[in-house]
């Protein structure tokens, strides 16, 4: 086997990425991790994280930093580049996975997707003209430029209503704007939300528009019960409707769902032998840090023995 050709290959340095390395580099698997810092990855973003087991409270960040220190120490190789393109190859009759990236082209036996997801837009008029104006998808990155200020945010699960409370630090008033009758977040955010006097809140509504001349002036919001509209003025508009998987790189080498979040089974197994994944960007119920871990470990533990099998070291 040519002496540049890698037994594991981990496209994402998030949560699940992170964790395989951590697996893989202490099975003493040659490993190499690519990660990308031009996405900007959904834990690193968060405030405050306090559900994972064993960390009381921790920024996103932090717990990031300390996953990644780990998982060096074992001697897991990282390197920066956005990978554009996974295709088939072959050494010494034996079959590889070639991942190219901007720094070139990469050889390994198998491929850990670990690539996470980014945020998905409203889709309304106005979203695209002030990003960067008023409108941003990631509080912890822009939450200071709209201090004293009046802030929407849209979305109503978890991250909306967590990314709302982490505002109400810098603005003056944050209203969530939610299509449902009922916040979806659980229970013990939405107490924290109701209880804070910064925080207003208009379900059963839409954003039709967002508004503004240079910059952000204000939303124009559609009442789903009335039908009625009417604007809200604001400098900030903030949106956490949803996630979509990082996974372009990947069609008609994987089977992705509708919506194009890769298809694994049990083990982490893709519909291509030899590629494995794990975390947001896979089809899922659960979407947390702790369970992108566990996916991140099988993964490790799979493509390792998808690899001894190749070398004829199955133990």
């Amino acid at each position: 086997m040519q002496q540049d050709v890698y037994d594991i290959i981990i496209i994402g340095g998030g949560p699940a990425g992170l964790t395989a390395g951590l697996y893989a580099a202490r099975g003493r698997r040659n490993v190499i991790m690519i990660e990308s810092y031009t996405i900007m990855g959904q834990a690193t973003m968060t405030d405050i994280i306090e559900n994972y087991p064993g960390v009381e409270s921790s920024t996103g960040f932090d717990l990031i930093s300390t996953f990644k220190k780990q998982a060096e120490s074992f001697g897991l190789k990282c390197s920066s580049g956005t990978v554009k393109n996974i295709s088939r190859g072959e050494a010494d009759g034996i079959p590889l996975w070639l991942v190219e990236d901007e720094n070139g082209q990469h050889k390994a036996l198998s491929v850990i997707i670990a690539s996470g997801a980014r945020a998905k837009k409203v889709g309304v008029p106005g979203e695209e003209e002030f990003l960067g104006k008023g409108v941003s998808y990631c509080a912890t990155c822009d939450g200071a430029f709209f201090r004293d200020k009046d802030i929407v945010v849209i979305g109503g699960g978890d991250t909306a209503v967590e990314e709302a409370l982490f505002l109400t630090k810098f603005g003056k008033k944050v209203t969530l704007i939610h299509r449902r009758d009922r916040l979806r977040a659980t229970k013990i955010v939405q107490e924290r939300a109701l209880s804070n006097k910064k925080m207003e809140f208009v379900l059963e509504s839409v954003v039709e528009e967002i508004k503004g001349t240079d910059k952000v002036e204000g939303v124009r919001i559609k009442n789903l019960s009335s039908g009625e509209s009417s604007d809200i003025s604001c400098e900030g508009v903030f949106v956490f409707v949803g996630w979509s998987p990082n996974s372009d790189f990947s069609k008609g080498i994987i089977d992705l769902d509708e919506r194009g979040s890769i298809v694994v089974d049990a083990n982490m197994n893709t519909s291509a032998s030899g590629i494995f994944a794990g975390g947001d960007c896979c089809s899922k119920i659960l979407h947390q840090v702790v369970t992108a871990c566990g996916d991140g470990a099988i993964a490790a533990f799979s493509a390792g023995q998808y690899v001894d099998a190749l070398k004829g070291e199955t133990y």
